[in-house]
């Protein structure tokens, strides 16, 4: 099958009216576009609601008033250029500005404006770092995309941190898995760098991003399947989103489909409110409620996922929301406090751990580690035009 091709101007996309698409086109000049023609051949065109257009073809609530572009804090994770140290056996190395389309609810939509640079393609400082910090021993690659790379590029990275003693585990952060799973199996150079490298005492996991059971086509179970022969594991997450999957039936057949397919469903989460998110967000409670309730449709293989938030402070799950009352649990923690059981109240409305009466005794804002990276939060809230970015694939 021939590799898809990108399409990042919205007015090409001929299934939208002229009209629609001239509208469209405005929101695109704030939150960029990119999609390809496989994607886009999964999308119901007849179908206004369809939940594929929903993740990747914008909508006109991402210019209303909501969120901040940075909604974690990001910004004060950063230890040297490119690489985040959040939690102690934990590093990030932000690989990749680029992916393969970019999906309208992105965390990250920050990394693809013309005025800002996180990802570089000079990771050594970050390499150096994780040398220097041994109990660091898990290394996420991120982005965008991992394996937006081209695979030289990928080999050459994953090689340095196979030389890096203590670093256990590498995990490449992909949607590519379902956004152009051809680019897994059609190379060969990629499945063998990916056996060379993920071995019986040091693996190789792939942090698939699936948010609907419908992007799990044949092709995509192809290319499972050529990660799982590398020796590589696949597992997933995916944020509940208003309009996509917040359904029990959508989401139970989602943690089915991905059982049977063998990847392990990991996290559920609650959506971030970064800037251009809003039509995306739902209550907490609601959000517990219907993932309950898809759980219930499923075997204890897809009940193995965790409800979460990404919060600033760490990663919070959610144990349980009943009679006005959230019980939280920290199950990742900057500061240290993993573990840590939380009981607040629960308004109606509350989408997000700040939301909660009483959260700001469980955390403190963090501070900048490092000057290198510029808080996207203190820039203009509308991009400033300048050359276009370089893609960094080779």
């Amino acid at each position: 099958m021939p590799q898809p091709k990108y399409i990042t101007d919205i007015g090409k996309i001929t299934h939208i009216p002229e009209q629609q698409r001239e509208k469209l086109n405005q929101i695109t000049q704030k939150f960029v576009f990119r999609v390809n023609d496989y994607y886009l051949n999964l999308i119901d065109w007849n179908d206004p609601d369809d939940p594929i257009r929903k993740l990747v073809i914008p909508n006109e609530g991402e210019l209303r008033e909501y969120g901040r572009w940075d909604a974690s804090d990001e910004d004060t994770n950063y230890v040297v250029k490119g690489c985040q140290h959040k939690y102690s056996s934990t590093a990030l190395l932000i690989v990749s500005e680029v992916c393969g389309a970019y999906c309208r609810y992105c965390f990250r939509k920050r990394l693809f404006r013309n005025d800002v640079k996180e990802a570089t393609s000079d990771i050594e400082p970050g390499l150096q770092y994780i040398a220097d910090h041994p109990e660091i021993s898990n290394v996420l690659l991120t982005g965008g995309d991992s394996l937006i790379l081209a695979t030289a590029k990928l080999r050459a990275i994953l090689h340095r941190l196979r030389e890096i003693d203590h670093v256990q585990i590498i995990r490449l952060g992909s949607k590519i898995p379902v956004f152009n799973p051809m680019r897994i199996y059609e190379d060969e150079h990629l499945l063998e760098a990916i056996r060379e490298f993920s071995s019986a005492k040091k693996r190789i996991y792939v942090m698939a991003h699936i948010n609907h059971p419908r992007e799990i086509t044949k092709e995509a179970i192809q290319g499972f399947q050529a990660l799982h022969d590398a020796g590589a594991i696949v597992v997933n997450q995916t944020p509940i989103l208003r309009g996509i999957n917040d359904d029990p039936n959508v989401l139970g057949e989602l943690l089915d489909k991905l059982s049977c397919a063998g990847v392990t469903p990991y996290y559920f989460f609650i959506n971030r409110p970064v800037a251009g998110n809003g039509d995306f967000v739902l209550p907490l409670a609601e959000v517990y409620d219907i993932v309950e309730k898809a759980k219930a449709r499923t075997s204890g293989l897809g009940k193995r996922v965790r409800l979460s938030m990404s919060h600033t402070s760490g990663k919070i799950e959610i144990l349980a929301i009943e009679n006005g009352k959230a019980y939280l649990k920290y199950h990742q923690s900057r500061d240290g406090h993993y573990g840590r059981f939380m009981t607040l109240d629960c308004p109606d409305e509350a989408a997000w751990f700040d939301d909660l009466p009483g959260n700001e005794k469980y955390w403190v804002k963090p501070k900048k580690k490092t000057d290198a990276v510029v808080s996207v939060n203190d820039m203009p809230d509308h991009p400033q035009i300048r050359a276009n970015k370089t893609i960094m694939l080779k």
